[in-house]
């Protein structure tokens, strides 16, 4: 009993080979398996915030939106409106708060803010209303968030203004002890830029692209946040050439996922360069499809939303509770689904 005590307070444990694992620290650290090109998009409406009547209430919803989509690796967030367009705000006050007039904004805000790494918000984000409560939101912790126990080959830099000791180029601080970084290009102070670190000279690095990290290292580097009027624009202002290749749809009305891609005795991937999962508020999405304008013209309401998609699908038939909420439903919708691209 004394031995064990003494290993539960060093916070070991035993393996089942028996060996012993430090458990004092974090162990499931993101581990690249290779380069991808291949992403996964959700969409959210602005109504998930419909429900809240205090700003501690909001700042949660989207502080689980953003745990849901750093935990599974999502690429892209698109906040669509789904309100009817006579009911929206009219000449909102970028400087105001906005969470009870401009829920699209506010979500865009603070999942900006959240997936940005901290060491660069004062400097890029000024102080907002909307941003009051932001502290009790809960870390990403993602691989483009610097962390004194890692080193990666990618970071997220802010240019700072002053001139390299080289007398030319641009200094970046990318948020690690040992200091900045300095670029050969000229870039404003005050710009977010992604670079890679010298492997010989680690004070020396060059911008690259903001998805260099994810299809040449195979990173998960955290997300895009994209905004839409409407939910047929969540379509058609796809930022990925050729659009979605593969769509889901989540409604209570939908099929199990086990039903919708059925195991097979031989587990493989699905096939899709860019998927979509699309959640609805607390009114579905058939009410977003009745709000907007040319999805009405086209017919396409009611019981024809799912027309809109590949797969219709219901996360969890038969809920104990008579609603979901849309930042559980991902959490139980990325669960289920998660199989479909593991082990790409």
């Amino acid at each position: 009993m004394a031995d064990y005590e003494q290993d539960r307070q060093k916070k070991r444990r035993l393996t089942k080979d028996g060996d012993y694992v430090d458990t004092s620290k974090p162990s499931a650290f993101f581990r690249p398996l290779g380069g991808r090109d291949w992403t996964i998009s959700v969409a959210v409406p602005g109504s998930v915030l419909s429900t809240c009547r205090r700003d501690d209430q909001r700042t949660s919803i989207v502080s689980h939106l953003a745990r849901a989509l750093a935990v599974f690796s999502v690429d892209e967030i698109v906040i669509f409106d789904d309100s009817h367009p006579d009911t929206r705000a009219r000449n909102v006050d970028p400087s105001s708060y906005t969470g009870d007039v401009d829920p699209c904004g506010y979500l865009d805000h603070l999942l900006q803010y959240l997936e940005m790494p901290p060491f660069m918000r004062r400097t890029l984000l000024p102080l907002h209303p909307n941003l009051k409560g932001a502290g009790l939101m809960a870390s990403l912790d993602i691989p483009s968030h610097p962390h004194q126990t890692d080193w990666l080959p990618y970071c997220e830099g802010v240019t700072v203004a002053g001139t390299p000791k080289s007398g030319k180029g641009t200094i970046v601080d990318v948020g690690r002890k040992e200091g900045t970084v300095t670029i050969s290009d000229e870039v404003p102070p005050k710009t977010r830029i992604t670079v890679q670190i010298d492997e010989n000279d680690p004070s020396m690095a060059e911008p690259v692209d903001p998805s260099a990290p994810r299809t040449e290292g195979g990173y998960y580097w955290g997300y895009s946040v994209r905004r839409c009027s409407s939910l047929a624009n969540v379509f058609e202002e796809c930022a990925f050439e050729g659009g979605y290749d593969l769509s889901i749809g989540t409604s209570e009305r939908g099929i199990s996922i086990p039903d919708a891609f059925p195991e097979k005795k031989k587990r493989e991937p699905l096939s899709f360069n860019h998927l979509l999962v699309v959640f609805g508020g607390p009114r579905g999405l058939e009410y977003a499809a009745e709000n907007d304008p040319e999805l009405n013209g086209m017919g396409i309401v009611r019981g024809r939303t799912k027309e809109l998609f590949d797969h219709w699908i219901n996360v969890l038939p038969g809920q104990g509770s008579r609603t979901i909420r849309t930042d559980e439903a991902l959490f139980i919708g990325l669960a289920g689904l998660r199989r479909l691209w593991e082990g790409r």
